[in-house]
């Protein structure tokens, strides 16, 4: 478990960049068939309190199952309070990077004030759609406690995987509920993420009970078209 003044003391003294796109737009939202599901309110910035979160050591269960390591480039969407953030930037190291994505602006103001003097730390806003990171730029991927708030979840999945280096991770955090209560059931998330051509490599119980589940994305020419994508029944809402 990380304590406070480690992530205090590992702060470099670059300034974090300010928030903006950092790649030219992908797929339209339009191009995309809308999820046969409910889509949640965003609500808060954060899951729950960070104290209790580092008692049960959910960053140290998530970063250990995704095998994140110095110098790598590790991508958080929907940062929202920066809980990831701050634990990534010295995970990674100084070789490496961290890119703290979000599309509300009051989250990106006050993602910029938290991790002023990480330099190894960029804000970027993207869209609801379409995370407009760089081309084969990241090798991981963190989306926490937010899937189940994605409007256009195909969309962002497609725009995605051209921003993952080969062999690259994408860990959804979600709790095993419907979307409407905050959560997305696992048979949901892999029908939505295989509809767009992701493969599951790995699924973890994290230790309050919520799950991360682990992908690889597919190659930018292996996508399906994204008017052949057809979204997923959820049953479990239905119910």
């Amino acid at each position: 478990m990380l304590r406070l003044s480690l992530l205090l003391s590992f702060a470099f003294l670059a300034p974090a960049q300010a928030a903006g796109p950092l790649s030219s737009p992908g797929a339209p939202a339009e191009a995309f068939p809308k999820p046969d599901r409910p889509v949640a309110e965003i609500v808060a910035p954060q899951w729950t309190a960070e104290a209790e979160r580092d008692r049960i050591g959910e960053f140290e269960a998530v970063a250990k199952a995704m095998k994140i390591g110095p110098g790598e480039t590790v991508a958080d969407i929907g940062a929202g309070s920066g809980y990831y953030v701050v634990r990534l930037s010295p995970r990674v190291g100084p070789s490496g990077k961290v890119l703290a994505e979000d599309v509300t602006p009051a989250y990106l103001a006050s993602l910029e004030r938290r991790v002023k003097g990480l330099g190894n730390v960029t804000v970027v806003r993207g869209e609801p759609h379409d995370p407009r990171l760089p081309p084969a730029s990241v090798d991981a991927v963190v989306l926490v406690h937010m899937y189940h708030e994605i409007t256009q979840p195909f969309g962002l999945l497609y725009n995605l995987a051209p921003a993952m280096r080969p062999g690259g991770r994408v860990g959804i955090l979600d709790a095993n509920d419907i979307p409407s209560r905050h959560g997305t059931p696992p048979a949901l998330l892999r029908c939505e993420l295989a509809a767009v051509g992701y493969r599951e490599t790995g699924f973890h119980t994290m230790p309050d009970g919520t799950y991360l589940a682990v992908f690889e994305a597919p190659a930018p020419e292996a996508r399906p078209k994204p008017d052949t994508i057809r979204p997923c029944k959820d049953a479990a809402s239905a119910r």
